[in-house]
């Protein structure tokens, strides 16, 4: 039985979608499964409109706030100005500050979804999300201390038919 759960524990750090926040920083994850989301789903890159983001010590991100139609697919190319690890995670704001709490006790927590990047000091990294569902979302560093200190943004996505 110990050996079985040690290959298992072995098994789940070998898996390229976990990851934790210092490992493959820069980068959104690879092999995550695409899963329909409240938000949307992960988009194809060769169809998407890209939007630079910038973040940095100061716990902000330029711009925080940004408008898309239903339908869109994004790239959002982040870059990471400052000195410090930082990430871009999309979602719902209850989500998203469920998530906050959760890394404030696990701070080293696994885990890489294609709404999320993690971006190390004067690095960049990429997600690529198709909105196929209108709301107003969240994106937020939620590294401890950063979501708390007021680094999140909005996202907009307006029905089709109507300009953002």
């Amino acid at each position: 039985m110990r050996m079985m759960v040690i290959a298992l524990a072995f098994a789940a750090l070998a898996s390229p979608a976990a990851w934790s926040h210092g490992d493959g920083a820069g980068k959104s994850a690879p092999h995550a499964v695409k899963e329909q989301k409240p938000w949307g789903i992960a988009g194809d890159a060769r169809r998407a409109r890209t939007i630079e983001l910038r973040m940095g010590d100061d716990m902000r991100f330029t711009p925080d706030r940004i408008e898309v139609r239903e339908g869109e697919t994004i790239r959002f190319v982040v870059r990471n100005g400052g000195k410090l690890l930082h990430e871009m995670v999309i979602g719902e704001p209850a989500e998203l500050h469920q998530h906050a709490e959760l890394m404030k006790k696990f701070p080293t927590m696994e885990h890489g979804e294609p709404d999320m990047t993690h971006v190390k000091a004067s690095q960049r990294g990429e997600i690529v999300w198709n909105f196929n569902r209108p709301g107003t979302f969240q994106f937020a560093c939620l590294i401890p201390g950063h979501y708390e200190a007021g680094m999140v943004g909005t996202i907009v996505v307006t029905p089709n038919g109507k300009k953002p």
